[in-house]
């Protein structure tokens, strides 16, 4: 019987290949759910679809772009990721502007950011809402903010100091609306936010208020998975319609609320565009 030569490089066991992989681990991740919006007057209106969210530190980028094949970072592909969609939107890097967004509402200190966004398919992609969490340099939750688009080409940042401090673990914001998103809702009303620092599972509230009381609520809710090249294939291939479903069913659920008899609000010339 031939004896096997310890120092043949084909005879390694599985420790030693276990041993002498030192790449560290990504704590950016993917999240898949479900988006849900839930209207309670003046005309009852529901609806609810499946998607998939990115959640990137925005200091690994770099990283990603070498490890992953699918997810392009600032190159075209199936599925991409690209800065000139968020923050500035002139493609300039976002974590500088995300900090000093985070430091002119007085959050200091911030170590880290993360980013929660839809990511393009097929070259698309449309965010109605990307949240960005800051960290400081002891992992803690210091400051969200609020990316909200609308379709008309606006964006404006809610900017907003995050209180853990509730016993459930819990952020609460509240801010009044300043920033026109939908026709079929008037600008007198004040946005309640609730979620939780991203980990296991995702977990995002918004209530919307009037002087009347609660009349919307949209929630989007998700699954942690790693950001890697399987798990991005399986999330493309049972979402590979999601940009066009998101944008389709802006238009599609406009026109229902509209034959419902919702009330339509105009846009004005004075309102906020970003």
């Amino acid at each position: 019987m031939r004896r096997r030569n310890r120092h043949d490089p084909t005879n390694l066991s599985p420790t030693v290949l276990k041993t002498t992989d030192t790449t560290p681990a990504l704590r950016s991740r993917l999240y898949e759910g479900t988006v849900m919006h839930n209207r309670l007057r003046p005309v009852r209106h529901r609806f609810r679809y499946r998607v998939f969210s990115l959640l990137l530190d925005l200091d690994e980028l770099p990283e990603i772009a070498r490890r992953s094949r699918l997810l392009r970072i600032e190159r075209p592909g199936i599925l991409s990721f690209r800065a000139v969609d968020h923050g500035a939107r002139d493609g300039s890097p976002l974590a500088p502007w995300a900090r000093a967004h985070f430091a002119a509402a007085g959050i200091a200190d911030v170590a880290r950011v993360e980013l929660l966004c839809f990511p393009r398919l097929w070259g698309f992609v449309f965010n109605p809402l990307s949240v960005y969490f800051a960290y400081d340099a002891a992992d803690n939750l210091v400051g969200v903010l609020y990316e909200v688009k609308n379709t008309f080409g606006g964006q404006h940042a809610y900017v907003l100091p995050a209180d853990t401090a509730t016993g459930d673990g819990r952020v609460r914001h509240g801010v009044d609306k300043s920033f026109y998103v939908s026709p079929f809702i008037d600008m007198a009303a004040s946005y309640h936010f609730t979620l939780r620092a991203p980990a296991e599972t995702l977990e995002l509230v918004i209530r919307e208020t009037d002087r009347d009381g609660l009349f919307f609520t949209a929630s989007q809710t998700g699954a942690r998975r790693p950001l890697t090249d399987r798990d991005l294939a399986a999330c493309l291939l049972r979402n590979l319609a999601m940009t066009f479903k998101v944008i389709g069913g802006i238009h599609v659920e406009a026109l229902r609320l509209w034959l419902k008899g919702a009330p339509y609000h105009p846009k004005t010339a004075g309102q906020i565009d970003g």
